[in-house]
């Protein structure tokens, strides 16, 4: 990302170049706002081999994607500072971020950092992830059709992975690991579909010629695979939300904890007056295109939040001259 910075004060500063990051800094910029985005180049979706369910652009690289979006950007006069954002202070109504090239300043901040995914300690395992290794039935699901899938169970909420996963192939196979036991309506339903059940501990992802070519349990039996489905916890790690005193609250679907994200309201708004979250960071579940939705809801938010800021000291300005 090329550095184009040309100012240390800006109406808004976007931490987070991804979907969300992106969109938000565009809307902004089409609103004739003087944006910054912040962002160190570390995609969550590098590794995949193309954004899926995006309109006109599925199956688009997740980097050319990004690149095409800094376009954008810049065509309405946005900024980019290749850079890690470090913390953030706010004071008389403003916010400070600071970064690895230095600190810059803004009336409005939006962060889109996104999340990351806590792999289990299979080895093997991480090498293939976004590759042979996938998460997301609509993500990768017409990808992976018809191929021989296994679903590493991590949690209760992993058979419903299975569940989903056998609308794209007939060969699932759902691997117990560490997953508490199948209630019996679930196993009785994956059976009837024709998923086969195997107990025991993966300990190894055997891959062969750069592809998956197995798992191997706990007892040395190796079944073969070609693709895996594993449902990782996600993290979020801010330090700007942190250092601003945003809490982290835990993700949870039904009764199972899949993680955590830093909580936001309509258009993003957060407890933080200004302070504005977009993406993964704040809703785990979203994928590439709601992600660039949310962007776009958080930068009209941002905006709209500084035309009643300017109006209201228009306002005051009039009453003191009529």
């Amino acid at each position: 990302m090329t550095q184009s910075v040309t100012r240390n004060s800006y109406d808004v500063v976007v931490v987070g170049g991804g979907a969300a990051g992106l969109s938000a800094a565009t809307a902004l910029g089409r609103a004739r706002r003087r944006v910054l985005l912040v962002d160190a180049g570390e995609p969550r979706n590098a590794p995949a081999h193309g954004v899926h369910n995006f309109l006109t652009r599925d199956g688009i690289g997740p980097l050319e994607l990004q690149r095409l979006g800094r376009e954008e950007v810049r065509r309405y006069g946005g900024e980019f500072l290749a850079a890690r954002a470090t913390g953030a202070s706010r004071q008389d109504g403003r916010f400070r971020v600071e970064t690895t090239a230095g600190g810059v300043d803004a009336a409005r901040l939006v962060v889109a950092s996104g999340l990351s995914d806590e792999l289990p300690p299979v080895p093997g395992l991480r090498e293939r992830w976004g590759r042979d290794v996938v998460h997301c039935p609509y993500c990768h699901g017409f990808e992976v059709a018809d191929q021989a899938l296994g679903v590493i169970a991590t949690n209760a909420l992993s058979s419903h992975g299975a569940w989903l996963f056998r609308q794209w192939s007939d060969d699932v196979v759902f691997f117990q690991h560490t997953a508490p036991e199948l209630p019996a309506e679930r196993r009785e339903e994956l059976l009837a579909r024709g998923v086969r059940i195997v107990e025991g501990e993966v300990v190894e992802v055997v891959s062969t010629d750069d592809a998956i070519s197995g798992v191997r349990l706990a007892d040395g039996t190796v079944v073969p695979r070609r693709v895996l489905v594993v449902a990782a916890p996600v993290r979020v790690d801010s330090p700007v939300l942190d250092a601003l005193g945003l809490a982290r609250e835990p993700v949870v679907v039904g009764d199972v904890e899949i993680g955590e994200h830093y909580p936001s309201g309509p258009g993003g708004a957060t407890s933080i007056p200004g302070l504005h979250l977009a993406g993964n960071v704040t809703d785990p579940m979203a994928q590439v295109v709601t992600a660039a939705g949310a962007g776009l809801v958080a930068g009209a938010a941002v905006n709209a939040g500084l035309i009643a800021e300017e109006t209201a000291a228009a306002v005051a300005r009039f009453r003191t001259t009529s």
